[in-house]
């Protein structure tokens, strides 16, 4: 052999080796290092790191994992879906003052644009125990542009929300959240709720999730100028959701819905469990699911007085699907120049509900309807024709569904 030839053998074999290198997963074993060991390498391994787990390996963490640099990725090695997905739960300390560990992966570190989390699974492992303050399952965005979220399945977080893009300093720009499946989330006893998605980054894209069983808001949207939320499936099955798709909070963006569009999601309540009988259209739901309000519009809807005369302004909601059981599937109340128009009701649908104990004695929510609005505080708007007026907007969260009855349509979700 030559010394050329024995060269080029050399260069292959190198190239071999960083190959397999480059295809390794790092694994869950041994559990006790695991944590320290993930986070060592997104620290110290610099800009476009990818971070490999082993397919249908389960890694108890017991601190965030966070990303260290720019365009680094946490994913399950070969980009499977399904149950191959690497699993990542949540499993640090809970205080006994109400805080603890609740996020599984941070990415909201400085100069960290361009982080992509693919292809895991995310427990929060809260397993029926009340709330934990602190983050989400999964946090991403900050001052920050470009991350991405996808085939990601996030589900029973400890704290508020199974995904949040927070905002920076009103800096955040151009995330994706996508392909996902999401929930359930939350518990629907009083204030143990917990978000879908939460969206606070401007010019983003939220499409083609799969959102059940969360509990406080399905899709919230804080604002988010120029961010698209489309193509989104939602839907309820033991629990009762506040509100699908909610454009109602005044902070962090001071109300500015300005280039927001929520256009073709299909947002479905709860639907009867019981035996279908020849000719039947109701049947009783036994967990009383419902979903409160489909899309939600305005802070008052939500919040009642607590935003005062502050408003949601100048977004867009068009062409949305609503099938099975609601309070109302879209409500507005204290919104400025929305443009609301061609949404629908699909297959069976009903509209139930009443004034539950945690009302106001100066609320009146307004009977169960599709689609309503309070002219009183909403104005400059571009409302479909079958809207109906009503007198008071405010708190609509507080109605309760019926206990017990035929009053849920037979219908399918994608369960």
């Amino acid at each position: 052999m030559s010394l050329k030839d024995d060269t080029a053998v050399q260069a292959s074999l190198v190239r071999s080796s960083v190959a397999r290198r480059s295809n390794e997963c790092e694994p869950a074993e041994p559990a006790d290092t695991v944590t320290d060991r993930l986070n060592t390498l997104l620290q110290n391994s610099g800009p476009g790191y990818i971070l490999k787990l082993c397919p249908e390996q389960t890694y108890f963490i017991q601190a965030p994992l966070a990303f260290g640099a720019a365009n680094q990725e946490i994913s399950t090695s070969g980009y499977p879906t399904g149950d191959q997905r690497a699993l990542l739960v949540v499993n640090g300390t809970i205080n006994d003052d109400g805080t603890g560990h609740t996020t599984a992966v941070d990415g909201t570190c400085l100069s960290c644009s361009g982080l992509r989390l693919r292809n895991v699974q995310i427990d929060g492992a809260r397993r029926g125990a009340p709330p934990v303050n602190g983050g989400g399952n999964i946090e991403m965005g900050g001052e920050n542009s470009d991350h991405l979220v996808e085939f990601v399945h996030s589900y029973d977080p400890r704290g508020w929300t199974c995904l949040h893009i927070s905002e920076g300093t009103l800096n955040c720009n151009n995330s994706v959240v996508q392909n996902n499946d999401i929930g359930p989330c939350g518990s629907d006893t009083f204030q143990e709720w917990a978000d879908g998605i939460s969206m606070s980054c401007m010019n983003s894209i939220v499409r083609n999730n799969m959102i059940q069983g969360a509990t406080d808001g399905g899709i919230v949207v804080f604002g988010s100028p120029g961010t698209q939320v489309y193509n989104n499936t939602i839907w309820v099955l033991n629990h009762t959701l506040l509100g699908g798709i909610n454009m109602v909070d005044y902070d962090p963006f001071n109300g500015d819905f300005s280039g927001t569009v929520v256009t073709n999601n299909t947002i479905l309540g709860g639907f009867a469990t019981d035996t279908e009988e020849p000719g039947e259209k109701l049947g009783n739901n036994f967990e009383g699911a419902i979903i409160k309000m489909g899309i939600a519009v305005g802070p008052r809807t939500w919040f009642g007085e607590k935003f005062g005369d502050n408003v949601s302004s100048s977004g867009v909601v068009t062409n949305n699907q609503f099938g099975g059981a609601f309070t109302y599937a879209i409500a507005v109340s204290s919104a400025v120049n929305f443009t609301i128009e061609e949404n629908t009701l699909i297959g069976n649908t009903s509209f139930i509900g009443a004034r539950g104990p945690n009302c106001s004695d100066s609320d009146s929510p307004p009977t169960p309807a599709p689609f309503i609005v309070d002219p009183n505080n909403s104005d400059q708007m571009n409302l479909q024709s079958n809207f109906q007026n009503i007198r008071d907007g405010d708190d609509l969260t507080c109605v309760l569904p019926p206990n017990g009855g035929d009053f849920w349509p037979f219908g399918d979700n994608p369960s």
